[in-house]
């Protein structure tokens, strides 16, 4: 997950009352209403029905306008500072070109922050998935791999932020700063700092051995669309600002290993084998083991958990949104299952049982948490 989380299910549906769309700001609130009443026409708008779509962890949120045409498009409200678009509109040209379905840019005043979008729905497949039976989801898990392998074929050097190790460092060090200090209350320092210092070392030298391709960041059911026509066999990309060129065994970790839905491990195997042949097929990257590749992934996806358990806590503490801190303990789960794998991991193992007051296992599942 990039810094910023995704974004919240749509607090409105086609089916229930029109909520009101509010502002903190008069000047910006007034900027808003010009720049919408400029698009109108061209557009097709109705601002009459202009609501909430949805909000995420970063100072962005989405607004929903109907068309005269009975469609509805969808409105970026991202303060320029606060929030960059550039990204935005860089990386959904490239997954564009890639053949994944991503919102088009309509129209953008770039100054002001405001962005005019297609709406892929009002569904994301973490909604309409069965969580208590797994085998159930399976070819809704395969059209999203087939989006991550199609957005990996098109990976081209030099075109997004390398994921190399002063952003693998700088994000490790979020669970540290934020989850063991400030929500902990541990003081990170002596044999403490020493022996993170070394886990992080050994994790990112072995994620940064991985192969390289782009990597959306945040590649998980919240940020799957549930495509509005019947017949489009590929789900909708969204929250993708954040992309970047890194290890091949991100996004299907992210997306197996999910920040808010649990899977049983069975589940997650299969699910990842079947990526691993497709991937194989198109000529991807991927270690020619399955069982090398499994370690490429648990590994990425162990630098991902203990990243997100400190943007959780930092969401709560300094940003005021608790409800995030609330799936922590998934992570939690998530790190101490892959450490308790692997030997070298056992000093990480040891340090989050003493301050988690939990005690290690020699085996584990990743049963529901």
């Amino acid at each position: 997950m990039s810094d910023a989380a995704p974004p919240t299910s749509p607090p409105h549906s086609d089916d229930a009352a029109p909520l009101s769309v509010t502002w903190a700001d008069a000047a910006r609130e007034a900027a808003f209403h010009r720049w919408l009443g400029s698009q109108a026409a061209r557009h097709r708008l109705l601002p009459a029905s202009l609501r909430p779509a949805s909000a995420d962890a970063s100072f962005r949120r989405y607004l929903r306008v109907d068309t005269e045409a009975g469609a509805s498009l969808i409105i970026m409200d991202a303060p320029p500072d606060k929030e960059d678009c550039r990204p935005f509109v860089r990386v959904a040209q490239l997954m564009a070109e890639a053949g994944l379905l991503v919102p088009r840019v309509l129209a953008w005043d770039e100054p002001l922050g405001f962005m005019l979008l297609d709406d892929l729905g009002s569904h994301t497949m973490i909604e309409v998935v069965d969580r208590d039976n797994p085998a159930a989801n399976r070819a809704l898990y395969l059209r999203a791999i087939d989006s991550l392998v199609a957005w990996q074929l098109a990976s081209r050097p030099g075109q997004l932020p390398s994921y190399d190790e002063a952003l693998l460092t700088r994000e490790l060090q979020l669970f540290p700063d934020w989850y063991l200090a400030r929500h902990r209350g541990v003081a990170v320092e002596g044999d403490l700092r020493e022996t993170l210092d070394s886990q992080f070392r050994l994790i990112t030298q072995r994620n940064l051995a991985s192969p390289t391709v782009y990597v959306h960041r945040d590649f998980m059911p919240r940020n799957l669309m549930m495509p509005r026509d019947p017949g489009e066999a590929r789900l909708g990309v969204l929250d993708f600002q954040d992309a970047v060129h890194g290890p091949i065994s991100y996004d299907i970790a992210s997306l197996m290993r999910d920040a808010f839905l649990s899977w049983d491990e069975e589940f997650v195997l299969d699910i990842t084998v079947r990526y691993w042949q497709k991937a194989q097929r198109a000529g991807l990257p991927v270690e020619a083991d399955f069982g090398e590749f499994w370690r490429s992934v648990e590994w990425m996806g162990l630098q991902r958990h203990l990243k997100v358990a400190g943007i959780f806590a930092r969401l709560t503490l300094r940003d005021g949104k608790p409800r995030y801190l609330a799936d922590a303990p998934r992570f939690i789960g998530y790190i101490r299952a892959t450490a308790a794998r692997y030997r070298e991991l056992t000093p990480l193992l040891r340090l989050v049982d003493k301050i988690e007051g939990t005690q290690a296992a020699m085996g584990y599942a990743f049963g529901r948490l």
